[in-house]
């Protein structure tokens, strides 16, 4: 769903705010931090504003990394990891891959309501109906 999402931002790009343009990173951002706390690699920064010629690359690479994690991993492991503020949690994989469904599905809802508010028809992006698509 988030390539449907960078592709109405690129064609509307004049007229998307700033906000948007955050919150997309904000989104891919979060997912390849998650991916990185399970496989023990180096994190993005939680708000870091992606190069906008780099995000369909962030989100292939998200979605390639998480495919090898369901595919190689057990999602009833225990995932030890530091969140953005240095505090020790740890969680079960399958949970953690929920949350980034989760979290994703929110914030693309918040850029929805941006693309509304500066006359942008958003998405419909309703499970389901993506998957009817497909």
């Amino acid at each position: 769903m988030n390539i449907k999402v960078i592709d109405l931002l690129t064609i509307n790009y004049n007229k998307i705010s700033e906000k948007a343009l955050l919150l997309l990173s904000h989104t891919l951002n979060a997912h390849q931090i998650w991916n990185a706390r399970i496989q023990k690699e180096k994190e993005f920064a939680v708000w870091q504003l992606n190069d906008w010629n780099f995000v369909r690359s962030i989100n292939e690479n998200n979605y390639q990394n998480t495919l090898k994690i369901i595919e190689n991993d057990d999602l009833n492991r225990i995932v030890i990891y530091h969140n953005s503020k240095g505090d020790l949690f740890e969680n079960k994989l399958e949970d953690i891959l929920f949350h980034v469904i989760n979290h994703s599905t929110y914030h693309r809802a918040q850029i929805a309501t941006e693309c509304r508010s500066n006359g942008i028809e958003p998405l419909i992006s309703d499970y389901i109906m993506f998957k009817r698509e497909i």
